[in-house]
């Protein structure tokens, strides 16, 4: 069992590698499976999947703080709300049609309940920079 979820993990952290790329696939949910597979299939796994870029620069924040920069929390939620809005116009089965609407309406809730937005702000345009001309000459 423990070599499936190791070869689902791999799979999981291509397409999610992959997404970093497409903007259609989103990345941090395939990279949030890649971690609890390989944790499932091998610490050796788990450990070297945190210690990637990959790893740092998507999931670290969230995985320790729940939480998200504002701009890839709505990232997220766009693209898979239009891939579910393209599967929701795609079928003709009503109920599969309410079903997608109710995860949509749900994923909405629950993001805004409980994935936090971290405060990162980046304030160095606002100070004077001796060295170059033409810079904001805002707070020294």
């Amino acid at each position: 069992m423990k070599i499936l979820y190791l070869i689902s993990g791999f799979t999981s952290l291509g397409i999610g590698v992959v997404g970093i790329v497409l903007p259609i696939l989103p990345t941090t949910p395939f990279l949030l499976l890649t971690g609890f597979l390989f944790a499932k299939s091998n610490d050796k796994y788990g450990d070297w999947f945190e210690s990637t870029k990959v790893y740092k620069k998507y999931l670290k924040d969230f995985s320790e703080n729940r939480s998200m920069t504002f701009r890839h929390k709505w990232t997220l939620l766009l693209l898979t709300d239009l891939m579910m809005v393209i599967s929701l116009v795609s079928i003709n089965i009503l109920s599969l049609r309410l079903f997608i609407v109710v995860l949509i309406v749900v994923k909405h809730l629950y993001f805004k309940k409980y994935i936090q937005v971290e405060e990162k702000w980046d304030f160095s345009l606002f100070y004077y920079n001796r060295s170059r001309r033409g810079c904001f000459d805002g707070v020294a």
